[in-house]
Order: structure tokens, then sequence, then C-alpha cells
């Protein structure tokens, strides 16, 4: 097997820097001047044959016609991506009137040499006539009333449908061997794909594993032909993640041996697919136990795909070979440039990573691929496939092959006509085609997935389509373009760190796909590391004072005898106190992390987000009062200067809750301090600990003890802190029983001053989902919000509205996601959802869930000992039934009607909380729909309505749920602030000196 070595150079290079990646790949791949002749000469005949094949090439006048930085082109992609999945006529209609209503479609028609683009194009032309007439009143209208919408519907699903079987090979195995054998396919092989989506269900996983049971079969049955089958380990589990390691891959291990030992009986070839970055340390593992099982001995069929794109290709490629080596055997290698590099870069900047698994420049994925295709040509036990659409790296390929025939080049079907027909037909080199099988539906993602992939600019596909670049253009050399940039990083692509330079630098994450940190964290915040040792408790209120009021009084007291000293300390000064406090949270991660999962029961994801963001609340409060704090000239007569400032108002006091015990407890702190003011800061009382070990922090980096006090208690000592009348303001997070409670508390007393309150609430949080919506994200998303953190973030999804049409799809997949999860120890990787805060709330929680048993659709296991609310799916008649915020896992679902999304915002409005809003629509209008007419904080479309970016996605509600400003927002500090202008005339001293003196001008 593979020895440790090739593990350490796959982990070595996993997040290194792109130059130091690059060097030994630019040597590798560079080229003799002679043979760099050769090669550009062999690959502008292919581009002769390319432009000649563009006539029946439906991709490359795809890509013509509708480029993707166009509006039709975008409009298009979004159509397919949705339009076959809609099963009602209505939402059917609005998404094409959404798509089509402002793009030009006829100034595409007829254009193409392609009849197939001509077709679509045509279709989308009488749609885009039908709706925009059908807005007049006009004959036509009335026409439309009757016969109209239909017909629209029919033109715009033909196209759809045309493009559709372009790229799939055919909706079963049958059709697509049967397709092969057509005379356009005639001397190329197929590697059949089986479509659809990852598994998000138990029962999604057993359909692809019959799926890929039934193909082998049917191949097996024309094995002389060559044919193959790919395999995505996604499909075969829904929980294909490093933190589910242990339960995933011995299942993987399994079904990929039953699979692979049926391929072998059928004499065919078995490939399993590439997938995103963090899952390829387990694909090795996966395809390493199955390489070395006795009954595949001897087999040459296995085989896998390697992404150049990654920075890791190479070390992989060595590992395969040493594999091959060690069973025995050639391992097939398909070597492709890469699928997911947009949904990477954006995954390593939100985790906070050090760097980027891939490279930032397409030419670099280039360099990588033409260097790894030389080690591959010249590995022992490695059989080589090379996949690309791209005329020079051929070219390149069959240079550095010489006369060897001992490896495949592989194509997408539908793409790459006109490239392999001659090498194939006349010069004996075989080829491959990539070849998707399943029904039209299953093919939206994917084909969205290759036409930005092809259609990007920077990519073979799309410069070979626009007329405007030469052949020069077109085929330069990628070596000599990374070198000229020393193989540097991108530059419009930061590194995640400097995300948000030059205001502030973004906070670090920890990269929980490598399962050795993952561990090393485990350990950690389960105390199994000796490197921590237990902290004593916090004492509470009343240990060491047995009156509230006197020991609430002594805290202001101290705290407003230090305010004007700090207030006269410079803003640099106070913002450099933050800076160097989120500098130490991040060297105090682990034991931070350790607190939080141990005092407040904290998954550990969730433990490092909420030090990420007690982090960039920090910065971002530094930065927001440098930037925003500064004494301000305003305009006025001649002879007068007006200066607006910002000063601290005095005492604020900060109540956090329990459910972000760091982060908003900090990030309430931080404002308060930056702005000048003094802080007397009381955690929940269920979470002291971790309140205490904040406020050392900050004491040690400058900010005096009478400035911030820590004031750990209950319920009593909060309102001895409020009545106090000498508090200048208060920031509150908690329940909005509560916070109107203290409104009215700053209210009775006539004699007190009227100070600032600001309150973040609850929130009774919708997500309304329409048909035109991909099933399977929204599912991911309904999860993520609803029981991530057990439901105990403010910001949670209590309430799923379904479009009627899709409700039941939607509850099956949803009820089949939720038996995959696991609720148990928070200090586990493997566990989703911890258990709630403490008795009250457990009690609280399942007293609700057992009143509406009769109405659970869906509810999953959880262990009986302990505070563990098992995630519940509940049925409700109407979005009225739901009327308070129950604080936990519980998840209530009602439906609503097509036609009538205002109204059910409306509806969902007049319960009076305006917290968070999710929206899951194709339709853009819908998203401008809802945005004008709900009142709430924060609206999330197509995604998850968790996890709020500090500066990015400022957070807070209105209405029952908070009084504004949004924490993380750049309103926020002034409401701390006491603004004061002085207005001094310059004149009282004997004129105006300024305006005497003025020189003439323009004389």
């Amino acid at each position: 097997m593979p020895t440790p070595i090739h593990r350490e150079a796959i982990r070595r290079l996993h997040r290194a820097p792109e130059p130091e990646v690059l060097a030994p790949l630019l040597r590798d791949a560079a080229l003799s001047p002679e043979a760099r002749r050769r090669i550009e000469s062999r690959a502008l005949a292919m581009l002769a044959d390319l432009r000649a094949a563009q006539s029946s090439g439906w991709v490359n006048q795809f890509l013509q016609e509708y480029r993707l930085n166009t509006s039709e082109g975008v409009a298009l992609l979004s159509l397919a991506e949705a339009f076959l999945r809609v099963p009602d006529p209505e939402t059917a209609d609005a998404l094409i009137a959404d798509k089509l209503g402002n793009a030009d479609w006829r100034a595409h028609a007829g254009k193409s040499h392609s009849k197939l683009v001509n077709s679509a194009t045509w279709g989308l032309v009488i749609g885009r006539a039908l709706v925009s007439e059908s807005e007049q009143a006009s004959a036509l209208k009335r026409l439309l009333s009757r016969a109209g919408e239909p017909f629209v519907r029919q033109a715009v699903g033909a196209a759809m449908r045309l493009m559709g079987e372009i790229f799939v090979m055919g909706r079963t195995i049958d059709e697509a061997i049967g397709r092969m054998d057509k005379r356009e396919n005639r001397g190329f092989t197929a590697s059949f794909d089986m479509l659809g989506e990852s598994a998000r269900t138990f029962a999604d996983a057993e359909v692809y594993f019959r799926a890929y049971d039934q193909a082998i079969r049917a191949v097996g049955r024309v094995a002389e032909r060559g044919h193959s089958i790919s395999v995505k380990l996604s499909a075969l589990h829904p929980r294909y993640e490093v933190a589910q390691y242990d339960r995933c891959v011995p299942s993987l291990i399994e079904q990929v041996e039953a699979l692979a030992t049926l391929a072998k009986d059928a004499g065919i070839a078995f490939t399993i697919d590439a997938e995103e970055s963090e899952r390829l340390e387990m694909s090795l593992d996966i395809i390493e136990a199955v390489a070395g099982l006795p009954a595949l001995r001897g087999w040459d069929g296995l085989g896998m795909a390697v992404q150049a794109y990654g920075k890791r290709c190479r070390p992989v490629l060595g590992w395969a070979d040493a594999l091959g080596a060690a069973t025995g055997r050639r391992i097939a290698v398909r070597l492709v440039k890469g699928a997911y590099w947009d949904s990477e870069i954006k995954r390593t900047q939100e985790l906070g990573l050090p760097d980027y698994p891939l490279f930032t420049r397409k030419a670099a994925t280039d360099v990588s691929y033409l260097a790894c295709a030389r080690d591959m040509l010249a590995a022992r036990n490695i059989y080589p496939a090379f996949a690309t659409h791209n005329a020079l790296t051929v070219a390149t390929i069959l240079e550095h092959a010489g006369a060897s025939r001992d490896f495949e080049f592989q194509r997408l079907h539908g793409m790459g006509e006109g490239l392999y027909e001659q090498l194939v037909r006349e010069e004996g080199y075989h080829t491959r085609i990539y070849a998707p099988v399943g029904g039209h539906r299953d093919l939206l993602a994917y084909l969205v997935r290759r036409l930005l992939e092809n259609g990007a600019n920077s990519s073979f596909v799309h410069q070979l389509a626009d007329e405007r670049l030469s052949d020069a253009e077109i085929l330069a050399d990628p070596v000599a373009k990374i070198a000229a940039v020393g193989g540097s990083r991108h530059p419009g692509i930061p590194l995640p760190k400097d995300l948000f330079e030059p205001s502030r630098g973004n906070s670090e994450g920890l990269d929980f796909s490598d399962r050795a940190e993952l561990g090393r964290v485990a350990r950690v915040v389960s105390g199994g590391d000796k490197a921590f040792e237990a902290k004593p408790a916090v004492t509470s209120a009343g240990e060491q004072w047995s009156d509230c009021g006197i020991e609430a009084k002594a805290m202001v007291s101290r705290a407003l005898a230090a305010f004007p000293t700090w207030d006269a300390r410079s803003i640099e000064d106070r913002a450099g106190c933050l800076d160097r406090l989120a500098d130490l949270l991040e060297q105090e991660r682990d034991t931070l992390m350790r607190i939080c999962v141990q005092e407040a029961k904290k998954t550990i994801p969730d433990a490092l987000a909420e030090v990420r963001e007690a982090v960039d609340f920090c910065r971002y409060y530094a930065q927001q009062a440098r930037t925003g704090l500064q004494p301000i000239e305003l305009p006025g007569p001649t002879g007068e200067r007006n200066v607006l400032r910002m000063n601290g108002r005095g005492v604020w006091v900060c109540i956090a809750p329990w459910n972000f015990p760091l982060a908003i407890f900090l990030g309430q702190v931080a404002a308060a301090l930056v702005t000048g003011n003094a802080v007397v800061a009381k955690p929940a009382p269920q979470t002291p600990e971790i309140a205490a070990f904040a406020v050392g922090l900050a004491h040690g980096v400058g900010i005096p003890e009478d400035v911030l006090i820590l004031a750990p208690g209950g319920p009593d000592l909060g309102a001895a802190l409020v009545e106090d009348s000498r508090i200048a303001g208060i920031a509150f997070t908690g329940s909005t029983a509560t916070a109107k409670r203290i409104a009215r508390a700053l209210l009775d007393d006539e004699e007190r001053p009227i100070v600032p309150l600001i309150a973040e609430t609850g929130g009774i949080n919708a997500m309304i989902v329409d048909s035109t919506a991909l099933p399977e994200q929204v599912v991911v998303d309904v999860v993520t919000s609803a029981f991530r953190s057990a439901g105990q973030r403010c910001s949670a999804l209590r309430l799923l509205l379904l479009q009627e049409e899709i409700a039941e799809r939607t509850l099956e997949m949803l009820a089949g996601a939720m038996d995959t999860l696991i609720v148990g120890d928070p200090a586990l990787p493997s566990t989703d959802v911890g258990p709630v805060i403490d008795q009250g709330a457990y009690e609280r929680l399942m007293g609700h869930r057992e009143a509406m048993r009769g109405r659970w659709l869906k509810t999953i296991a959880a262990p009986d000992n302990g505070l563990f609310v098992p995630p519940t799916l509940i049925r409700v008649d109407q979005i009225e039934d739901v009327r308070k915020e129950w604080f936990g896992p519980l998840l209530h679902v009602a439906t609503w009607k097509s036609g009538e999304l205002a109204a059910t915002v409306e509806r969902v409005n007049r319960s009076g909380f305006g917290l968070t809003m999710g929206l899951h629509s194709r339709i853009a209008r819908a998203a401008e729909t809802v945005e004008e007419v709900a009142t709430v904080g924060n609206l999330y479309v197509n995604r998850s309505m968790i996890g709020a970016i500090v500066g990015s996605q400022p957070f807070g509600g209105e209405g029952l749920s908070g009084t504004g400003p949004k924490a993380g927002g750049p309103h926020y500090l002034p409401r701390f602030c006491a603004e004061r202008v002085t207005s001094t005339d310059t004149t009282s001293a004997g004129g105006n000196a300024t305006l005497l003196s003025l020189e003439d001008v323009g004389l």
C-alpha cells in the first residue's frame, strides 16, 4: 500500500502557498522551443477542425449566441435550472415571465448555424412575445386567456427538453447504451454517469445504489463494447463528511466493494469520481481499502478521477501509482480540470482558512494538468485518461506520448465535438465520452455546472466561441502566463484572512476537513488534552453580597468613577485595545471553545463560530470607531466653526444571552467600550464561565478593571442594575418579555434621564418555499436553520411555509434528512444536535412537543439521559397557529397557495415579530416581492437563515424582535454615543480675518 510519505505529501500541499506549489509544476510543464512549435502546429489544425464542427457543435454555438455575461445567457441558464421541476402552471408562468421578460431573444433568432440553437431560440422568442403581449390590452391578450399561457409553457418546455437531450446520453441506461451505437458516436466508448444530486437521505442513497447496480449489469451485457461506469461516493451516503467518517467510510467501502465486484464479474471498468476537496482524503481511504480486497485481485478496472485544479493533484497521482504497485494492478486515473472551483473558493473564504486548496488562476490549473499528464504517462502503475476539451492540452499530451497509444482521452457528452473525431477514426487514439444518464429533471444541476464551467471567460470552449480572440491568444502558453506572474495568486481573490482588508482582518477558522485537526479539537473540548486545567467556577451574585441592590450600586459606582478617564483616552487607544483583544481571543481559541462546549453545550463547529464572531466584533468595531467617531467639521456661514464630536455617555449595562455567551457578550461590551463608555457586563446565569474568561482577557490587553466590570448573577441582579438611575444605557439580548420589563423600568422613574435601550429579541422566523426551489438545497438549509445549535439561535427557523404543490415531496425528503442527524454529546465531532441549555428549557419544549403529538410529521431518536429534545416536525393548519417562539429544535410546517406569496408574507408580518425570514425561489420577482412586503430585519434568499457575518450581514430585528440598530453594522456604534456640537464665532476677536484676506481670482 502507499506509504505514509505519500499521505504526508498530500497533506503538506493542501493549503500551501500557490507559488510554492507551482514552482516544480512550472519546471516540469515547460517545453523546448522545438516542442512548442510542433504542439502549436498540431493545435492550430485542431482549431480548424473544431471551427468546422461548430455548425453541429451545439455548445459552442450556444456560448457564441448566449454568453454568460449577457442577460440572455443568464436568463436561459436560470430558466433551464428550474423550469422542468415546476409542477404548477401558475408558478411556471411566473418563472417564464421573470426570466424572459427583459431579454432580447429576437436579436438571436435564426443567427446561429446550429438548428438546435435556433430551435431553442425560437421557443424562447415565442415565449417572450406572448409574455410581453399578455401584459397589454390587445386581442392577443384575450387569446392568451384561453390558449396563450399553455402555449408559452409548451414552447419553453420544448426548448428546455431540447437542451436536456443534448447533454443527457439517455433517460435510462439502456437508452444511453443504444445511443452510443449511433453514427456520431462511432469509434468512441462511454463512461456512464447516473445523474442526480448528492444523496440527502438514506432512501436516496439506496435508490442511487440500485441505479448503479442496474447500470453495471446493463453495461456488462455489452462488455465487449468497452463502456464503463462512473460512481459518485456522495450519492451512496447522505453524510459523506469528515465529521461522520466513522459511519460513512465503512459503509461506503462495503457498497463500493459490492459494485466493484459486480463490475469485475461483468468485465467492465469502474471509476470513482472526484468531488469537493474536503472529501479527498476520505475517498483515498475508501479506494485504498477496496483496491486491497482479495476478491478484486488482478482486476485493472478500478479507477479514480483526480482534479488538476487541486494543489494536491500531483502527490495524489504518486499515491495512486504506489497503490497500483502495492496491489499488483494499474489504477485507471481520469485527469480532469475540476468542477467545483467557485464553490471551493467561497467556502474557504467563509471558513476563514489559511489558503485555498486549489489554484486561483485558470492558467495555473492548465500548468498543473500538463505537468501531471507527464507524470501519468511515465507512471508504471497508472492507466492514464485525459479529460479535456482544450486543443492545446490535447496536442501537448500527444507530443509527450510520442508513438504510445497506451492511454485514452475523455470528453463530456454534448461538448468537444470536432476535437477528437480525427484522432479516433483516423489515428486510432482511444477516446471515451463521459455520458450522463437520467431524466431531464435530474439534469438541471449538472447542466448549469457544465455550462458555467465551459462558459466562463477563461475556459477554452468559451474562448473558442469568442470571435474577438485570435488563434495565438487561444493557444497562448499557460506556462509562460504563470511564470510571468511568478505563480502568484489571482489579485482579485484575496486570502480569507484579507477578505475585509484594508479595513480589518478576517477571523481565523480551523480546517475540520482535516481529520487530524478535528480529532485534536475534539480531545481539547472534551477535556482530554492535559494542557488545560479546569477553571474555578465564577462566583454568582448573592454569594458575596446579601443584597443584589447593594452589589449593583457598588458596581455602577466603580464604573462611573472610571468613566471620565476612559472616555478621555483617544479613539485610537481604545480601538487598539479591541484589536489586541481579538488577537488574544484567537490565541486562546482552544480554551474558549472548550468552555463553550462544556458550559453552553455547543457543538464543535458552533463553538468555533462563536469565537470567530467575537473576534470579528472586536475588529469591526475598532475599525468603525477609527473611521466613524472622529470629530467632524460641519459646513456653515463664514466666520463660524461647527464641530460634531462623539463621546461616551457614561456607564452602560450589557446583558447577554446564554445562546451566544461569548460573541454577543463581547459584541455588546466591545461597542460600549470603544465609544468611550464604562461597562457593567452581566452574562446569563447559565454561562458565567465563558464571560469571566473573556473579561479576564480584556483586562489583560489594557482595559481597566473598573472600566469593564463582570456582574455574574441572576435576574435579581439584572433588575437592580437596570433600576440604577445613574446608568446611561442598556444593551440587551434575550426574550421580548424581558425587554419590555426593562423598557418599563427605564420609564417608570420620572426623575431619571431618558436613556437608550438597544434590545435584540426573538422571533417566529419563517422560511417560504415556492415550487421553483431546488428541493435538495431547501432541505439542507431547513435542517441547518431549524436544528443546528439545537434550534437555540435567535435567527433559527420556527415556521416552514411550503407551496402546496411541492409540500409532500419536500417533507418526505426533509423527514429522510432528519433521519441522518445524530443527537448526542456536543463534544463529539459526529454530533449534529446537542442538548438544550437547562432543565427549564427542556421542560417547556417537551411540554409543547407532547401537546402537539397528534400533529407530528417526523421526530427522531434522542438519548434518554440528558436535556436532549428530539428534533421534531409539527404540522399546523395555518400560519396564525404559531403564536410564540419555541426556542429549540421544534419546526412547525404549514402550506400556502400558488399566487399568494405577498399575502403569505403579510400574514407572517401580522405576528408582530420581525427578526429573520427566508425565501427559496428561482423567481427574481418573488425575492423582490418579499423584500418589499416583509417587515423583518434580515431576509435570507436561497440560503440558510443562520450565521450572520459581522460587517456583511448586520443583525437585528424590528417590531417585537428588537429596537435596532443592527449589531455588526455601520449604524451600531453611534447609539452608544453622546453627540455634541461646538459652534464657535471666529469673528468675535475682531472680524473675519479669513474672509478679509481672500485674494481676487479670475480677474
